[in-house]
């Protein structure tokens, strides 16, 4: 009896067992996320020994000519050359999204950016109403391109939502010898068409820069 008794209890504890495992079920495994492929650097990266004499190039051989134009323009009235220009992380990122966004509604693919040198009117507003921090500062205006009868171009979207090269509304310097047709083409175009062109960067003269 008793061994009939202790093979019982086995039987039951087994039942249990079977049961219970029963009930949690097979352990789910945990999804690993895909290692993420390290970006190697791209070739324009150069040194900081490379920068810095990029920069004191650039103090050298166009800071002093600047401020002594300037100078000579308005006697008396300090002017300190601008040494950067520079765009929030999420500005930039937004910008790219939204050119990428409107190249694809075109038909088109970005190209490449072009940054323009720049220098600001001696005003208080730019045409759109916003204030000129800084009348007369050198900067940069960034132009995205692609390609438009085989050749690389800077574009915008005109108004039937084609993508169309800047220079074919607003011409070149070279092209535009009068004042008159000069000042009416950028009027025409920002009625017409959707610019893509980025500006109204912080610029920022010394001491606040990294070399």
């Amino acid at each position: 009896m008793k061994n009939n008794g202790k093979a019982l209890l086995a039987f039951f504890a087994a039942t249990l067992l079977l049961l219970g495992s029963c009930q949690q079920g097979p352990k789910k495994e945990k999804p690993t996320e895909p290692k993420k492929e390290k970006v190697p650097p791209p070739e324009g990266i150069i040194s900081l020994d490379e920068s810095k004499s990029l920069y004191d190039n650039y103090t050298k051989n166009r800071v002093d000519m600047i401020e002594e134009f300037e100078l000579e323009r308005q006697p008396g009235k300090e002017f300190n050359a601008a040494r950067f220009t520079s765009f929030t992380y999420a500005d930039l990122k937004n910008y790219m999204a939204y050119i990428e966004q409107e190249a694809s509604e075109a038909g088109v693919k970005v190209a490449s950016l072009r940054l323009y040198f720049a220098n600001y009117p001696d005003k208080p507003d730019f045409p759109d109403g916003k204030k000129i921090v800084h009348p007369r500062q050198n900067s940069i205006f960034i132009v995205p391109t692609t390609i438009i009868d085989g050749e690389e171009l800077g574009f915008y979207i005109d108004a039937d939502g084609k993508a169309k090269s800047i220079k074919s509304v607003v011409g070149s310097s070279k092209d535009t010898g009068n004042t008159s047709q000069a000042s009416f083409a950028p009027t025409l175009f920002q009625d017409d068409g959707t610019s893509l062109n980025l500006n109204h960067g912080n610029s920022g003269p010394p001491p606040y820069t990294d070399f």
